[in-house]
């Protein structure tokens, strides 16, 4: 389903995803099977989604970024793929953010380029992550720090 409202420029969304109303997606973007794509995001070209995503409104998930399977996006969450942003001066080639399978990101974090985000973390809402998350673990605060791990 993609609502007549959004602008879908890529053929390369999988069976079962939802697109809603006033999201753009590029024509370079892939997004996976059984995804949601609430309203109000926008996804560019060298963007891949895996299958199971949320992304919840207010999201822009930029250049250079991997999202695994089972991924939940929080409303508003940020992502960021250039460190030293200039206006009409951008890099040769973006940093890539990797989003390991079964990540939530809690709603307002924001993600700085290059992290990697490991399987089934959870990044708190509101959290400002600096570098890579380990696997399973729960990171809140400016900058994230942990401050625990799930169990397995």
């Amino acid at each position: 389903m993609i609502h007549p409202l959004s602008d879908v420029q890529t053929d390369s969304i999988g069976q079962g995803t939802r697109v809603w109303q006033f999201s753009v997606i590029l024509a370079g973007a892939k997004i996976g099977s059984n995804c949601n794509i609430c309203a109000h995001t926008l996804i560019e070209n060298d963007v891949l989604i895996g299958d199971n995503v949320t992304v919840k409104s207010g999201v822009y998930i930029w250049d250079g970024i991997t999202i695994g399977n089972n991924v939940f996006v929080g409303p508003s969450a940020t992502f960021t793929n250039d460190k030293t942003p200039r206006s009409k001066v951008y890099p040769e080639q973006f940093l890539n953010t990797i989003v390991c399978d079964g990540v939530s990101i809690g709603a307002n974090a924001t993600i700085l380029p290059g992290i990697k985000l490991g399987h089934n973390c959870m990044v708190g809402a509101g959290a400002v992550v600096t570098k890579d998350v380990p696997p399973n673990a729960v990171v809140a605060g400016n900058p994230a720090k942990i401050i625990k791990y799930l169990e397995r």
